[in-house]
């Protein structure tokens, strides 16, 4: 899809690509948000036909196909997703309760469908879909990030991915953490460059620290502190509990 005079008439309206990814949640959590009236498999089957017929042409186009391929991969890893917030916060009480009401939940798995998306090409929608997300929970995930999988995302509010970000399995992510570009000065001249930071596995990262920068990779097995401002590569097993000007002999 590219954008035209007409895009208001040619793209899909928020609502309707709102009603798409509940569909879709619908689909992943049978029984979570409705009755079930019949069996999981026959709910399961419903809600595939209704988002097939309805909704994917629509919203993916021509690649409407392949996002529905895509399904089983995105099950398997909203539900790794879900095991690792259980096993994460020891405030949930069920899973059925984080997948109801949890804001970093709800985040990822807006992501996980918009990333999908995103790399068929199409435009307007991913940006819109992890949009609406971020209008509810105060979660920013650009769509083109790679995110894997199981990924824990605590509170949330004011966490900011950029475009070029990549995570790794198994980071845990507290609220007000921004992974972003260390400069902007260039503009358009940026497009299609690395510029956020590369996250390894099982990082933590606590509330309020800024990563920064393309070339910036925080290694396996480390722990960002609250408030850290970090614009340089940091070795796995690392701790970094002050601003990077102040710990140099713990960096590359």
């Amino acid at each position: 899809m590219r954008m035209n005079n007409n895009c208001f008439d040619t793209f899909p309206k928020r609502q309707y690509v709102l009603d798409f990814v509940l569909e879709v949640r619908k689909y992943l959590f049978p029984g979570y948000f409705d009755s079930m009236t019949c069996s999981k498999e026959s709910y399961k089957a419903k809600e595939l036909k209704l988002i097939e017929k309805k909704y994917t042409k629509y919203v993916c186009g021509s690649s409407a196909s392949y996002f529905v391929k895509e399904l089983p991969n995105l099950e398997k890893q909203i539900y790794e997703d879900l095991d690792f917030f259980f096993e994460s916060d020891p405030a949930s009480e069920s899973k059925e309760e984080i997948v109801i009401t949890y804001p970093g939940f709800y985040a990822i798995l807006f992501y996980r469908v918009a990333h999908i998306i995103y790399g068929l090409g199409v435009a307007y929608v991913p940006r819109l879909i992890t949009e609406i997300a971020h209008s509810s929970t105060g979660i920013d995930i650009h769509p083109g990030c790679k995110i894997a999988s199981p990924f824990f995302i605590d509170h949330g509010t004011g966490i900011v991915i950029g475009e070029t970000s990549e995570i790794g399995k198994y980071v845990k992510m507290y609220h007000g953490v921004t992974l972003g570009a260390l400069t902007l000065k260039e503009g358009r001249e940026l497009v299609g460059k690395k510029r956020h930071p590369t996250i390894k596995d099982n990082v933590t990262i606590y509330s309020g620290a800024s990563i920064l920068g393309g070339e910036t990779v925080i290694e396996e097995n480390s722990v960002i502190g609250s408030n850290v401002f970090i614009v340089n590569s940091v070795v796995k097993d690392t701790k970094v509990i002050y601003s990077q000007d102040l710990i140099n002999k713990f960096i590359k």
